[in-house]
C-alpha cells in the first residue's frame, strides 16, 4: 500500500541538518535541480509575490526560496505542519507505524516532486500549481517525470492529496481517490483533518488493503461511513467518500 500526502503550505521554520544530500527517487535528482534553479531565479523578481501566487505577508518567504543550496534541511515528517499533518502525526507514531509510513507514505511537493517522509529537505515555498519559467506548469512538468519512478511500485494507492497535487501522478484504476463530506457537501478543512486521521488509523492498523473494496471494509470496520464508486472510465481512479457529521 501507498498512501500519498499533498505537502502543507505551513512548514517548520528552519532546520538543522546539512543541505540537501541524497534524496529518494533519484531518478528526480536532474528535474528537481531545474525546478530549484528557476524557483531561486523567480525568487529574486521584483514581481517574485506575483509569479508564485504569494501574498504580500509571506514575502519573507522569498528569502528561503533564494538561500536553498545551502539551507539547512530537516526529515519532511518534521518540517510539514498544518492540519492534514497535525492529525496525521507522524512524530508521535509508535516505532512499527513509523516505519511503516517510512515504506508506504510519499508526500508531493512541488519543488522535490515526491519525497519520503525520511528524506531532509529544507523549509521553501512553491506551490504545484505554479507555472514556473521556463520549467512551465509543474503538475505537467513533474507528471512523466514521476510516473517513470513511482509507477513500477507496488501496491493499492491511497490518494490523500488534493486535486492541484493528484495532477502530477494520475496511478489509475489501483489508486482511491477519497473525498471527504458532510452534509452532502464536500469540504475543505475538514477533509484535511479527516485525511490525516486516516492515513494514521491505517498506519496504526498495520492495514495493508490489496483491493479499494478492502480499504472501504477497513475503514467501516474503524468506524467511518464509507461510499465506495468504481472508476467512470479505463485508468482512472476509484471514489472513496467518507461521510462526517457536524462537529457541534
Amino acid at each position: 500500500m501507498l498512501i500519498v500526502l499533498p505537502p502543507s503550505e505551513g512548514k517548520a521554520s528552519e532546520g538543522s541538518g546539512p543541505p540537501v544530500g541524497q534524496l529518494s527517487f533519484s531518478s528526480l535528482d536532474k528535474p528537481r535541480k531545474r525546478v530549484q534553479t528557476a524557483l531561486i531565479r523567480a525568487s529574486k523578481r521584483r514581481d517574485a509575490l506575483d509569479v508564485l501566487g504569494l501574498s504580500p505577508g509571506l514575502a519573507g518567504e522569498l528569502a528561503k526560496n533564494t538561500a536553498l543550496p545551502a539551507a539547512p534541511t530537516l526529515p519532511a515528517a518534521e518540517l510539514y505542519t498544518g492540519v492534514l499533518y497535525d492529525n496525521l502525526g507522524l512524530n508521535t507514531l509508535d516505532s512499527a507505524a513509523r516505519a511503516r509510513a517510512a515504506e508506504s507514505v510519499l508526500i508531493f511537493s512541488g519543488l522535490w516532486g515526491v519525497v519520503r517522509i525520511t528524506d531532509r529537505i529544507p523549509p521553501y515555498r512553491l506551490s504545484m500549481g505554479v507555472n514556473l519559467s521556463p520549467v512551465g506548469g509543474l503538475a505537467a512538468f513533474w507528471r512523466p517525470q514521476i510516473s517513470k519512478a513511482l509507477d513500477t511500485l507496488p501496491g493499492l494507492v491511497v490518494d490523500l492529496r488534493s486535486a492541484t497535487y493528484a495532477a502530477a501522478w494520475q496511478p489509475g484504476e489501483r489508486s482511491v481517490t477519497v473525498r471527504v463530506f458532510r452534509d452532502g457537501k464536500v469540504v475543505s478543512h475538514m477533509a484535511k483533518a479527516t485525511r490525516g486521521e486516516i492515513a494514521r488509523a491505517l498506519l496504526h492498523q498495520n492495514a495493508t488493503p490489496a483491493t479499494p473494496d478492502e480499504l472501504a471494509k477497513i475503514l467501516d470496520a474503524l468506524g467511518y461511513t464509507v461510499t465506495l464508486t468504481p472508476p467512470s472510465r479505463a485508468n482512472r481512479p476509484w471514489t472513496l467518500d467518507v461521510h462526517v457529521n457536524d462537529p457541534s
